[in-house]
């Protein structure tokens, strides 16, 4: 509707009045208000879809947010399928409300998430008929008793004072991000004029809000920027500087928001429905639509699955932590880890301070240390951090940690760096990695940590040592006698653990134990057995618990067979019923 045939309708219902000073928030708001009516009066083809959906599936989920004057208000829903996912990819949301900046005829907000191949996923939709604080604090409370009152780490939401203030209420604990899209969108918008004056302002835009690696960095390069094209005092930069911690990269970093990359452009959030619902989209259009929207991402994620079960990666290099990585996460996140890995070939890392169990690197290309990043390395827990923040940001482990655990000889990944929410069985109850089987993956962590305990400080006894010509002959005297002393140590740990366990058998208590006759009431004294013969039984108790290990070890290896065969006829029978799913469709 044009202005002139608002003005005539605004003329028109006021009775005629023609020299009313009509303005433009006067025609905003009969807009709005029109918009409104027309949108309650096909709300209630909503509500029985709603309805009927509910009916044949009573796990499909939905409210209507009543008001004083009867009329409908806020709507939700979430499908099974939404709330089941939720429970596996909730960690990081985003709510999108781009239907207010794209105008959309329909006030449609989805909820929406990253599933373990990278593809959107939905976690429910809403349609906001009120924009109220009020609206948002129902809205926000209903879709989190719907996904069972499990809160979010993150959210990401669109730049807007009123649905910062309900999400502080509901998600306390969430880290709160503006969209960058909408802020980038909107900067076109409030610096249009500039823009046009200087085509080279949308590229320093974008570098010193996505490119900048510290804080000090942003702040320079932000007022540098402002100078530039001198917009020290627009109030709309003004505002977004003061927000800055919530929309810009460099501050949020710390936090999981489930992005493949650190420095990507932004994107638009509303990209699960992108290519079914847009401006022109009406209600009586929307269902199919949307359901056409649902069994596209669907299609995509099962083809997803496939790939992942059928298609092996090629490994690049023979590091066995690459041909790890390649059996445990899907491919895209494989294909992404891959990436992280091979760039390790380009970095050197040294040492910049040794505190101990916490050791510093820095990690740089070749002839660039001035872009150095730094990693802490702990030895005892074999956790490392970097400055980049990329594991923290994405839970993709970065190229600067995996150079240190290259030149300290860690051949594979603690399972700290292994999100399930990005392996192939994110789904799965199952749980295939061995670094997650309780006994054996305790022993094998335990063992890593002492190992890597023992080199850190034989290492550093070794620089010393090495320093002179004397100092090495007395470190070399001293070794052996330490070998001595270990041997002798793990001969009487191991009489000990066998006598433990010999006088444990037999009932000992303060050196006597009680005659095995009921009738006698003797105390007997234990004699210790000669050492020859606890030599034989140590030997005999030791092949008997070798014999054991194998056994276990075949036995579990044939139980994860077993189970990955049983997940992979489950993932082709669902890949079948999808497959049948849509050819009755065509055929319909």
């Amino acid at each position: 509707m044009g202005p002139r045939r608002i003005m005539s309708a605004l003329i028109k219902e006021y009775g005629g009045i023609s020299k009313v000073g009509f303005t433009e928030v006067d025609c905003r708001n009969y807009m709005r208000n029109n918009r409104q009516k027309s949108i309650e009066g096909e709300i209630q083809l909503l509500l029985d879809y709603l309805r009927q959906m509910n009916a044949d599936n009573p796990n499909f989920f939905y409210a209507v947010q009543g008001s004083d004057d009867q009329s409908v208000g806020n709507v939700f829903w979430a499908d099974p399928k939404a709330r089941m996912d939720f429970t596996y990819f909730g960690d990081t949301v985003t709510f999108d409300t781009t239907y207010r900046s794209n105008r959309y005829r329909l006030p449609f907000a989805p909820f929406t998430g990253v599933n373990h191949h990278g593809q959107p996923i939905l976690f429910g939709c809403a349609f906001i008929i009120n924009e109220t604080e009020a609206s948002f604090l129902w809205l926000f409370n209903t879709w989190l008793a719907a996904m069972s009152t499990h809160p979010p780490v993150s959210i990401t939401t669109d730049h807007d004072a009123v649905i910062r203030a309900a999400i502080m209420q509901v998600f306390p604990g969430a880290r709160h991000r503006f969209c960058k899209w909408h802020i980038f969108k909107k900067c076109q918008e409030k610096l249009s004029h500039v823009f046009l004056k200087h085509p080279s302002f949308e590229s320093d835009f974008h570098k010193c809000v996505n490119m900048t690696e510290s804080v000090e960095d942003f702040e320079s390069c932000w007022f540098s920027l402002l100078d530039k094209y001198e917009l020290r005092d627009h109030e709309w930069l003004q505002a977004i500087y003061s927000d800055r911690r919530q929309w810009v990269p460099v501050y949020l970093r710390d936090t999981f928001f489930a992005e493949m990359s650190l420095t990507q452009r932004s994107d638009s959030i509303n990209s699960y429905f992108d290519g079914y619902i847009n401006a022109s989209t009406n209600l009586s259009q929307f269902f199919k639509l949307y359901e056409k929207a649902l069994e596209s991402r669907l299609e995509k994620e099962v083809k997803a699955d496939y790939d992942t079960m059928n298609s092996p990666p090629v490994l690049k290099t023979p590091s066995p932590m690459e041909k790890q990585a390649s059996e445990l996460y899907t491919r895209k996140l494989f294909m992404r880890f891959q990436e992280e890995l091979v760039g390790t070939l380009t970095f050197m890392a040294s040492k910049a301070d040794d505190d101990g169990d916490l050791v510093t690197y820095q990690v740089a290309k070749y002839g660039e240390a001035l872009k150095a990043h730094f990693v802490k390395f702990n030895v005892l827990e074999m956790r490392a951090n970097c400055s980049c923040q990329m594991f923290e940001f994405s839970g993709i482990i970065c190229r600067h940690i995996l150079a240190v655990f290259r030149v300290t000889n860690l051949l594979t990944l603690p399972p700290y760096y292994i999100l399930k929410r990005w392996t192939r069985n994110a789904k799965s109850s199952v749980i295939f990695d061995d670094y997650n089987l309780h006994a054996y993956a305790n022993y094998l962590e335990s063992h890593t940590v002492r190992y890597n305990t023992l080199r850190h400080k034989a290492s550093n006894f070794v620089q010393e040592a090495g320093k002179s010509l004397y100092t090495c002959d007395v470190a070399v005297v001293a070794l052996q006698e330490a070998a001595k002393t270990v041997s002798l140590a793990m001969n009487k740990e191991v009489r000990r653990t066998m006598a433990n366990r010999h006088f444990k058998a037999s009932s000992v208590t303060d050196g006597k134990r009680m005659c095995c006759n009921e009738d006698c009431q003797q105390e007997v004294l234990v004699q210790p057995e000669p050492e020859d013969e606890m030599d034989k039984k140590i030997n005999q108790l030791r092949n008997e618990l070798e014999l054991a290990n194998r056994k276990c070890e075949a036995y579990r290896t044939n139980l994860l067979s077993v189970l990955k065969e049983m997940e992979e006829q489950k993932l082709q029978v669902s890949i079948k019923v999808q497959n049948i799913k849509i050819s009755l469709k065509d055929n319909l």
